[in-house]
């Protein structure tokens, strides 16, 4: 069964179990799987018990239906993870000179810059 189909019967349960994994959570919430760590780590989300930081996190299904109505966490939430990637692309765009003084290449200018990769030169035939 793809990830469509478990979400579709997911949601068509009348009664939620009483924990959800990070999956589940994602798709009771409305958000994407890989925003429910952002959450967690944001502090918007609290997983039951203590686990590990590379363990599966469950989370209450009561508290979850609390958030999901809740206006002010869900613009809180969308707030978190905008921040997210704000920062997180705003490091990719801050690269400068590399550690030996030369301006760091991508691989782009490095494939194509003066010298690399230029097309041969035509003979000419008189």
């Amino acid at each position: 069964m793809n990830e469509l189909a478990q979400q579709t019967e997911f949601l068509s349960w009348k009664i939620a179990p009483a924990r959800l994994n990070a999956t589940q959570t994602a798709w009771f919430l409305g958000f994407e799987r890989h925003e429910i760590p952002m959450l967690v780590a944001a502090g918007l989300l609290k997983p039951l018990g203590h686990p590990a930081r590379n363990s599966t996190k469950f989370f209450t299904t009561e508290t979850l239906e609390q958030l999901r109505h809740d206006e002010k966490w869900l613009a809180r939430a969308s707030d978190a993870i905008s921040s997210y990637w704000r920062e997180r692309n705003a490091r990719k765009g801050t690269r400068g000179p590399s550690t030996n003084g030369s301006p760091t290449l991508n691989r782009r200018s490095a494939l194509f810059g003066p010298g690399v990769l230029s097309p041969p030169k035509e003979a000419t035939t008189e």
